[in-house]
């Protein structure tokens, strides 16, 4: 496997049915369908559904007649137990169509993440935690045998964290070995100025690009530590990454396919974005994938 391939096996967990796509079910489910069966189906990774909208899910999957199982990440709420039955109830109904295998909940305090870890035993399960004074979150997520989940934006400017605050959420995943994955504001290879929404008269603000933030965490995971972290979250320049058979290089810096894979297995694990096509679409303009 090539480093490049290494990076984006699998990293993108479709989430149509969220801002600022904000698809209807049949429609994302369509969309879901069509990427699993196109050439670039290797990048793609799970169907994302709030766990109270499984059943519309359900009703829709059952209508298509690829009889694949789809991989599945439910959101879960509050009420973590009744919302785990309805998992084990849709898991057991939709066996060989679709499966729950990854959950996604929130938690702002040391007994939130316990309440989750307590609920969702046989499930790997990502914990959105702020990025603000994370450090006693990531611990006890950590020691919970949990994962973490990072919002990198949103539909308005205050959605996005800053850079350094981002940064040293990488950092400490990566010293404290906490797997994490990313959600929203990730539509675009490389960090730059774009529309918050799809809507034309959308403001316009600097967004992080999905290279920046995994490759990121592949560079500090094998140990980048001299502050060229920073700047390679903010590089802007695609032309700066050489992208070779088994490396990817930035201004005379290199991860290997290895250090990827083990990034990937251990930290950046995957973000969620509404579209799929418009990651995949920049890539191929880019002459990135073929």
């Amino acid at each position: 496997m090539t480093a490049l391939r290494a990076l984006l096996a699998g990293l993108v967990d479709y989430a149509g049915l969220f801002p600022p796509a904000a698809l209807n079910m049949a429609a994302a489910v369509r969309g879901y369908a069509e990427y699993g069966a196109s050439d670039d189906a290797w990048i793609l990774g799970r169907f994302v559904v709030p766990t109270a909208h499984l059943d519309a899910f359900w009703a829709e999957r059952s209508t298509l007649r690829d009889r694949s199982e789809w991989r599945v990440s439910a959101l879960i709420g509050a009420d973590v137990e009744a919302e785990i039955d309805r998992v084990r109830a849709f898991n057991e109904t939709m066996a060989g169509q679709a499966r729950v295998d990854m959950l996604e909940g929130k938690a702002v305090s040391v007994d939130a993440v316990a309440r989750i870890a307590d609920g969702v035993a046989g499930f790997k399960a990502f914990v959105e935690i702020p990025v603000k004074d994370f450090a006693p979150l990531l611990d006890a997520i950590r020691d919970r045998g949990l994962s973490a989940k990072v919002r990198t934006g949103g539909v308005t400017p205050d959605a996005f964290p800053e850079p350094e605050a981002l940064l040293a959420f990488i950092e400490y995943a990566c010293k404290a070995n906490v797997p994490f994955k990313a959600t929203a504001g990730l539509h675009h290879p490389m960090r730059g100025d774009y529309r918050l929404t799809y809507d034309e008269s959308s403001p316009k603000g600097p967004m992080f690009g999905f290279l920046n933030v995994f490759l990121t965490a592949a560079f500090v995971h094998a140990g980048m530590t001299d502050g060229a972290a920073l700047a390679l979250l903010l590089e802007r320049d695609l032309k700066k990454l050489i992208v070779l058979p088994n490396a990817i290089e930035w201004r005379n810096r290199a991860v290997t396919t290895r250090d990827i894979h083990a990034a990937r297995d251990c930290v950046g694990v995957s973000f969620g974005s509404c579209s799929f096509r418009e990651p995949v679409d920049e890539l191929r303009a880019a002459a990135l994938i073929a």
